[in-house]
């Protein structure tokens, strides 16, 4: 049988799901059938981005420089709910691994709790001070005038976008990614669908210009966490919730948090290393950081299936070292790295020749089009690194070694491409190619060492 026909033998059962335990049998096909899915997961979440820029840019560059602005604040939010992510996915693969279903339940119930929590303070100070936010990132004030409701119902309603993230983790870490990719893409319906309503109005709905893309959004993404809460209820996956297990457990929520520590220490690294970035975009006018938001929004297009393959391998790690078997456990993570790498050279190829293109889809404005066709074929020039490096990082993190990326995310960040950037952009007076240069050469040097920690096995003896 061709490499061709497996995948379309294999394809249905990759999008049906019907496989949840991945601790035996072919490497390749445990690879190919928690990727599709997980691909397919991460790209529906960035068509959140790619939708509300495309209906938004029409309203113009302070219109699209709001968005930027809030979702690099918002990152910070991501960063929780990814860091938490990890060691839900991490813990929850562990225990199916270990065949224990039950202790999978309890950490889901665990992780639900903690979500909640985390976003609660976070709507507090996203309603209350959405014009602060706007002006500490940078924004002129007709532009926080014009954008601050955009950022108050977003981070208001930001218990959606962790709950989401939450939810699907435990259903990664279950070996279900079929389940997460469903969720996703009724959300995005629903999304695509509200976008132009509550942006440009309909019938009785007024336009509410760029706050209407933050109503579509949190509309779109609380619907999906209600779907994900039926599906646990309901026990449509592996794992099954019943009210009586919605009590604290203070021994699991202690273990949920040290691993997670790691993870949300990593991230909040990386999404503050971001925000200071944009910071510094700011400096150089609305259209330089429009067209830096959109070519943002486009590379996460494909990052986002990268990342998918890359938690693929750490939901591989996690089972097999439950499994008690981690020799296979780092097959399937140079396997993975490997299936990564094709795809992001060629996707680098296309940005390479296609970049004005890809940015005039989304605006007409000549400067907002060359700075973000500079944006994207500077940044998608390292994506080769890119795809090592995130699914070793998220192999670290799938075995429940939070720590070790916590420090090359440390070191790659914040002592090298912040510096950099700055030193490069206002110092060497090189503007936005700086910036865009400080992020492809950390997200290299993240690879280089990844690769070379990871080489060493410490993480195949971590126990959570």
């Amino acid at each position: 049988m061709t490499l061709f026909q497996k995948i379309i033998k294999n394809l249905p059962l990759a999008i049906a799901g019907k496989e949840q335990e991945f601790t035996s049998g072919s490497i390749r096909k445990a690879v190919f059938l928690l990727s599709v899915p997980m691909v397919l997961e991460m790209m529906m979440e960035s068509i959140f981005f790619l939708v509300d820029a495309y209906f938004v840019s029409s309203l113009g560059p302070n219109a699209i420089a709001t968005v930027g602005l809030t979702e690099s604040v918002l990152t910070l939010v991501y960063a929780i709910a990814i860091g938490l992510s990890m060691g839900a996915t991490a813990i929850v693969a562990r225990r199916i691994g270990e065949k224990n279903i039950q202790g999978a339940s309890q950490t889901a119930v665990q992780v639900i709790f903690l979500g909640v929590a985390v976003s609660i303070v976070v709507s507090i100070v996203g309603i209350l001070f959405p014009k602060e936010i706007l002006s500490l990132m940078g924004g002129e004030p007709d532009l926080v005038q014009e954008g601050y409701g955009y950022t108050q119902i977003l981070l208001g309603g930001n218990v959606t976008v962790m709950l989401l993230f939450l939810i699907n983790a435990i259903f990664r870490g279950a070996g279900d990614a079929s389940t997460a990719m469903k969720v996703l893409i009724f959300s995005n319906i629903l999304n695509i669908i509200l976008d132009p309503i509550f942006i440009f109005g309909l019938g009785p709905i007024p336009a509410f210009g760029v706050k209407g893309a933050a109503i579509a959004t949190t509309i779109g993404r609380g619907s999906a966490v209600i779907f994900q809460i039926a599906i646990l209820f309901l026990g449509w996956t592996k794992i099954k919730l019943v009210l009586k297990d919605f009590v604290l457990r203070l021994g699991i929520m202690w273990n949920l948090i040290k691993v997670s520590l790691g993870g949300i220490g990593q991230f909040i690294i990386g999404t503050t290393s971001w925000v200071f970035l944009m910071r510094i975009m700011a400096e150089f006018g609305s259209e330089l950081l429009a067209g830096y938001t959109i070519a943002i929004r486009v590379l996460m297009f494909t990052l986002m299936p990268s990342w998918g393959m890359s938690n693929a391998a750490a939901t591989l790690v996690g089972q097999n070292l439950g499994a008690g078997k981690p020799e296979r456990a780092e097959s399937s993570v140079w396997k993975t790295g490997k299936y990564n790498a094709w795809f992001m050279v060629g996707v680098s190829i296309f940005y390479l020749l296609f970049a004005e293109t890809i940015i005039k889809i989304f605006s007409n404005h000549p400067e907002v089009i060359s700075k973000g066709a500079l944006s994207l074929r500077i940044i998608a020039a390292g994506y080769v690194f890119y795809a090592y490096g995130m699914v070793v990082i998220q192999a670290f993190n799938g075995a429940g070694d939070t720590k070790t990326p916590t420090i090359i995310n440390f070191f790659c960040f914040w002592l090298f491409q912040l510096p950099f950037a700055y030193v490069a952009a206002l110092t060497f007076n090189l503007g936005a190619t700086g910036v865009l240069l400080a992020i492809t050469f950390a997200e290299i040097l993240i690879a280089i060492l990844g690769i070379i920690w990871f080489k060493k096995g410490k993480w195949k003896t971590v126990q959570v």
